[in-house]
């Protein structure tokens, strides 16, 4: 479909119903970010690379877990932060 192996087996999949708009490893810290990221494997939210930390490329890297989305409203892309392409 688009080249991407990870994209391809990843649908976009709905917010859980437990969602919270929150970086809770910038919270930990005291940081702050600017977007939020969630991963489409584990549904866990990060922020995105744009912000000082980029905790949703580290959970990528650390977790294995390749895909994410967008976490702002409206939005409804993925990206590879393997392969660094998205839809």
């Amino acid at each position: 479909m688009n080249g991407c192996v990870h994209l391809d087996a990843t649908p976009l999949t709905p917010v859980p119903g437990d969602f919270q708009a929150v970086c809770s490893d910038c919270l930990a810290v005291g940081g702050s970010w600017v977007h939020l990221r969630r991963c489409l494997t584990c549904n866990r939210i990060s922020c995105c690379d744009s912000s000082p930390a980029r905790h949703a490329s580290a959970h990528a890297l650390v977790s294995g877990h390749p895909v994410a989305t967008s976490a702002e409203p409206g939005e409804d892309w993925r990206w590879c932060y393997f392969d660094g392409v998205g839809t």
